[in-house]
């Protein structure tokens, strides 16, 4: 059966994990509201189920609990930071922060992060800057996953990226895509609820398609819209790996690694919407958009069309609401953390068989 537990009480759990092993209480905070977040959307990929990986890594010192990240060149409006395997979501961070303040400054800023670790959802960080009315881009590279096309031997990584725009009434637009048929967290969540895979996800270590996610854990995950998504990936790669300075190809590994650096690299660009023209003028004119999205005609069986983010934006009142619902081996792992930290496991609202939206 499924667990049930409210969004704060979640949160309250991991920021009592990270504290427990050294990260700076608003760190904590924010690294765990991440994961709460990526539940609330909907996306519980990214959620809960990463928590015992990052423990994992702060564990063997692969990932440091502290900020030491250095700024490596100051040109003013490009910056690049190197972040010393600190923890990704703190540096991601750091780097909006950074990032808004430059653009105010010059109208548009590049910063860019080099030895990093996994940071969650790239739209966790691009919502926080478009919500302060700049719209952003931010690219990761990730440890390899997908093959180059034609070939069979995992090179490239899902490498996501993510494009943030503040839309007034409508809070931000919003879209964070891996260039794989799916996120590999989706692989391991599939995996822990011993669900199959769709058919077109993963290939097994032969290449071959297959349904199964043990298999596809340890073979490929094939990329979306066929070599289309492999040379996006790849130039992901150049832009948050080679130009960065960080870490490429064969050379990132992944969160799920937990004795070796990761070595991911992150690349944000942020804009000023008044240095192109007045942000109300272009929040007007992007709802306009959005008005001829909603109001397109729907094609046979459909109800309703979504502008981007609008469905994350639903699941999150949904499950403030409702609670949010974690899978059986999620529990099952939190649960483990909670005994060997001696940290107390969320309340439960109620155990329910019903999947969460």
């Amino acid at each position: 059966m499924a667990k049930v537990v409210q969004a704060d009480a979640l949160r309250e759990f991991g920021k009592a994990v990270f504290d427990a092993l050294g990260v700076p209480e608003q760190d904590a905070l924010m690294v765990a509201d991440s994961l709460v977040a990526a539940e609330l959307w909907g996306h519980a990929s990214h959620g809960m189920l990463r928590l015992p990986w990052y423990v994992a890594r702060l564990r063997h010192g692969a990932m440091h609990p502290t900020d030491r990240s250095a700024v490596e060149t100051d040109n003013g409006a490009v910056v690049v930071i190197d972040g010393n395997h600190s923890m990704g979501q703190v540096l991601t961070m750091n780097a909006v922060e950074l990032g808004m303040a430059r653009a105010g400054r010059y109208g548009i800023s590049a910063v860019a992060v080099r030895n990093s670790n996994h940071f969650g959802t790239a739209a966790y960080f691009t919502r926080k800057a478009a919500e302060k009315g700049f719209i952003t881009f931010l690219a990761t590279n990730a440890s390899p996953a997908m093959a180059p096309w034609g070939g069979k031997e995992k090179l490239i990584g899902t490498n996501p990226w993510s494009i943030a725009a503040p839309a007034g009434k409508r809070g931000v637009v919003v879209m964070d895509i891996a260039n794989t048929a799916v996120a590999r967290g989706k692989i391991y969540l599939a995996a822990e609820r011993g669900d199959p895979l769709p058919e077109g996800w993963a290939a097994d270590e032969q290449g071959v398609p297959t349904t199964a996610a043990s298999d596809a854990l340890h073979g490929l995950i094939l990329p979306m819209a066929g070599h289309k998504g492999y040379v996006i990936a790849f130039m992901m790669d150049v832009l948050a790996g080679v130009l960065t300075g960080s870490q490429f190809g064969h050379g990132v590994n992944g969160p799920y690694q937990a004795d070796k650096p990761s070595g991911c690299g992150h690349l944000l660009i942020t804009l000023d919407i008044n240095a192109m023209m007045p942000g109300e003028l272009f929040m007007a004119r992007l709802n306009q958009l959005i008005d001829q999205v909603k109001e397109a005609p729907t094609a046979h069986g459909v109800a309703e069309i979504f502008y981007p983010g609008e469905l994350e934006d639903r699941h999150t009142r949904h499950h403030l609401a409702a609670g949010i619902t974690l899978a059986e081996r999620t529990w099952e792992s939190l649960s483990r953390l909670a005994e060997e930290m001696a940290v107390a496991l969320p309340a439960l609202i109620n155990d329910t068989s019903q999947e969460a939206l």
